[in-house]
């Protein structure tokens, strides 16, 4: 061959692999496996955004309890999955991403060939019940797709998955004794006891259906189901593990366990029995429903009304890709765009939608409610996300972050407590972690424009929820001026949560007009300066006489006033107000010292491993990012005079707390936190308090980011001279202006426009 041939066939090459590129959508970046090992808690399963439905395949089953006392073990599988196992025992319906606590797993589908097995057995030998060995080599995990080889088997799996359906399609081998089996004492972060009650409805020989009620991280938590089958089983039947009780009624009179149709009980596991050819599929069609059997099975007919597999996931597929387009990127590497859209991926996992097809759900009173105007949403982890996933949805999921302002406005309405949510899940509070954030992400909403439901309700329900006397100390904050270390072992961070939470109350009262209301919480969002003590200067726990504790350590996690977090970080925990925490410590440099060192000191081990959620992955010195309250801090240095300090930070903590990989997370995701503060800091901006219109400026990771508004309008991020080493930014053009401030407001994104930063690698001053 000459050269000029070997010369054409590169250029062909070349010209192939770039069309290869130029063509790949961002769907096609989306890693789902990226969090699901050590601290990501993410799940690698299928779903659509914000589906209710995420099917995915657990590694385990361990028991929340171990004689009698919490499992320490249990919490590595929060999502169900952890990367490192080596074996899978099935798939279930429902997930959380990236949580700290956990429940879920409902429904758990495992096909198994050979000889008849309905409990799960152990990891350290798969042959011991129903799971099977895998391997990552026979594994894909993507966007409303996942794929493996049950090696036990030689059954491929493969999931994908509609808002309210999971479908899926085992391959068998040639086989007389090939099973389905579906578990349904199964669950995450189970226990003996957890399930209240199980129903299961055999209706012919293709359709199933039935229910489950749970009393976990929700009490009082019902699913129903509809399953149907693509060919018909041979034969049924279930194994109860309830344990033995002197009432038996009446049932004894028939034989429950083999080919009966009508089932109850605490613990079932049923099976179903098929013939199958090699390479034969045995497709699942498994709705969910929080209202009834007969609406989980108007929701499957409505959705999947086929059995195209492959047509469900490539409708999946588009859902994504419309969703992740909304933002168009230029990036430094292939993996940023990778690290870009699946952080896009994993904020868009939640809150989920809970409705079925016809408006109806269960509400917090646990009456059926049909959602009049909106779609109703739960999967609310507040502490978490009101930080920077509700506001990212303010300017990219406007309409959908209107419909959970109005869920929350609901579960309100249904609430005998006159609460607001805390942290919800499926008709229920669990009431974990601590402040009043449902009102940030309400003030924050109705200020920029985005709920445009009535606002005076929504102020009332604030206020409401602000004056729960009984609740976690507030009768004492409102009292005292901050909860008494006796009342609250969070009592620091609880009275700066309260702050901030009053400031945003304050803020939508100023736009309604009611001063008085303002007046009121002006003052109490000044709270925070009760539990600062100068003499330290840090915050401190305070007795109710108004002494500051003794025996205090402002590096310890444990016992000392915070919740997932030390003094330390939450010492900075005042995002209302960051000029006035600069003017407490004194003056700016003393301020900066404090950052430098927050970032550059030592943390040992011992401060923080009584602390689950917090680990040396997430830490960067004394800042630990793997957690949430100090997601605003690097942006401080903003209003300490040192915003190329700022900069660089935030360019450290991108590089350091985000890879592509399945280790590739610093700490839980938190349904999405962790992406959200990725994705505003990847673009160059991030909002340090919700309920203020600013968005503080840092350094952007991409080339360009084009935001494709709701409105028809674009907002571009570009950067010039962008590069590894040009981490600092020599100045900001806004529309060709120079910008002398170091934030952008929310009224100039949705304008549309060019927001420029010139990069360089030496700090401007």
């Amino acid at each position: 061959m000459n050269l000029k041939n070997i010369c054409s066939i590169m250029v062909l090459t070349a010209t192939v692999f770039s069309n290869a590129v130029a063509q790949k959508r961002p769907v096609d970046y989306v890693n789902p496996m990226i969090g699901t090992a050590r601290m990501g808690h993410t799940f690698p399963g299928a779903t659509v955004p914000f589906g209710s439905v995420q099917l995915s395949p657990e590694t385990d089953t361990l028991s929340y309890e171990h004689e009698g006392k919490y499992n320490k073990d249990v919490y590595k599988y929060c999502a169900g999955y952890q990367y490192e196992d080596n074996s899978i025992v099935g798939f279930s319906h429902t997930h959380f991403s990236g949580t700290g606590h956990s429940d879920l797993g409902d429904f758990l589908i495992m096909p198994t060939v050979g000889k008849l097995q309905l409990n799960p057995g152990v990891a350290q030998d798969t042959r011991t019940g129903y799971r099977s060995k895998f391997s990552h080599q026979n594994e894909v995990a993507e966007a409303n797709y996942y794929k493996v080889l049950l090696e036990d088997y030689n059954v491929q799996a493969e999931l994908t998955t509609t808002e309210r359906v999971g479908f899926h399609r085992y391959t068998f081998p040639d086989s007389k004794e090939a099973h389905i089996i579906l578990d349904l004492k199964s669950g995450i972060y189970n226990y003996d006891g957890k399930n209240v009650w199980t129903v299961v409805r055999v209706v012919n020989d293709t359709l199933v259906t039935g229910y489950r009620q749970t009393h976990g991280w929700a009490r009082t938590r019902t699913v129903y189901f509809a399953m149907t089958f693509s060919k018909p089983f041979k034969s049924y039947g279930r194994k109860s593990f309830d344990k033995n009780q002197v009432y038996r009624g009446f049932w004894r009179k028939f034989n429950q366990d083999e080919n009966f149709a009508d089932l109850a009980g605490k613990d079932m596991v049923m099976y179903f029995d098929f013939d199958t050819n090699k390479d034969e599929p045995v497709q699942i069609k498994f709705a969910i429903s929080p209202v009834s059997q007969s609406n989980a099975l108007q929701n499957l007919r409505a959705e999947v009304p086929h059995w195209d597999f492959d047509r469900v996931k490539e409708a999946g597929k588009s859902k994504w890709n419309e969703e992740l387009s909304k933002i168009a990127i230029e990036t430094i590497t292939e993996d940023d765009k990778v690290n870009f859209y699946t952080a896009m991926y994993h904020a868009y996992l939640g809150p989920t939608i809970y409705m079925d097809v016809n408006g109806q759900y269960k509400g917090l009173d646990q009456e059926v409610h049909t959602a009049q105007g909106f779609t109703n949403y739960t999967t609310f982890s507040l502490w978490d996300t009101f930080r920077a996933l509700h506001p990212f949805f303010n300017i990219l999921q406007p309409s959908r972050n209107a419909d959970m302002v109005e869920s929350m406005l609901a579960h309100y309405d249904q609430s005998v407590l006159n609460m607001l949510p805390i942290w919800s899940h499926y008709a229920n509070d669990n009431w974990c972690m601590s402040g009043y954030h449902a009102v940030s992400v309400i003030a924050d909403a109705i200020l920029k424009g985005v709920y445009k439901g009535d606002p005076h309700r929504a102020l009332e329900a604030c206020i409401a929820t602000s004056n729960r006397r009984d609740y976690e100390g507030i009768g004492e904050y409102i009292d005292y001026g901050y909860i008494p270390h006796e009342v609250n072992s969070n009592s620091v961070s609880t009275t700066l949560e309260y702050a901030y939470n009053d400031w945003c109350i304050a803020q939508l009262a100023l736009k309604l007009g009611r001063k008085d209301v303002y007046d009121t919480y002006m003052k109490r969002a000044q709270n925070w300066k009760n539990v600062f003590d100068p003499s330290i200067g840090f915050m401190r726990p305070k007795d109710a006489k108004g002494n500051f504790v003794k025996d205090f350590d402002v590096l310890d996690t444990h016992g000392q006033g915070f919740i997932e977090g030390n003094s330390w970080n939450y010492s900075l925990f005042v995002p209302q107000d960051p000029n006035a925490l600069v003017a407490l410590h004194g003056n700016k440099k003393r301020f900066v010292n404090y950052l430098d060192s927050l970032f550059t000191m030592e943390l040992p081990d011992k401060y923080f491993e009584n602390t689950e959620d917090i680990t040396r992955d997430g830490i960067i010195g004394n800042y630990v990012h793997g957690n949430e309250p100090s997601h605003h801090v690097v942006y401080l240095y903003n209003y300490a005079g040192t915003p190329w300090k700022t900069q660089a930070r935030v360019r450290q903590i991108l590089r350091a707390m985000y890879q592509a990989r399945h280790d590739g997370l610093g700490g839980n995701d938190d349904c999405g936190q962790m992406s959200a503060w990725y994705l505003f800091g990847a673009m160059g901006f991030y909002p340090i308090a919700p309920g203020s219109l600013h968005y503080d400026l840092g350094s952007p990771l991409v080339k360009q980011a084009v935001i494709n508004l709701d409105n028809g309008k674009q907002f571009v991020i570009r950067t010039k001279n962008q590069s590894e080493k040009n981490v600092y930014v020599s100045k900001v053009l806004l529309n060709n202006k120079e910008l002398d401030r170091t934030y952008i407001t929310h009224e100039e994104i949705m304008a549309g426009g060019e927001l420029l930063f010139v990069m360089s690698s030496k700090p401007v001053k």
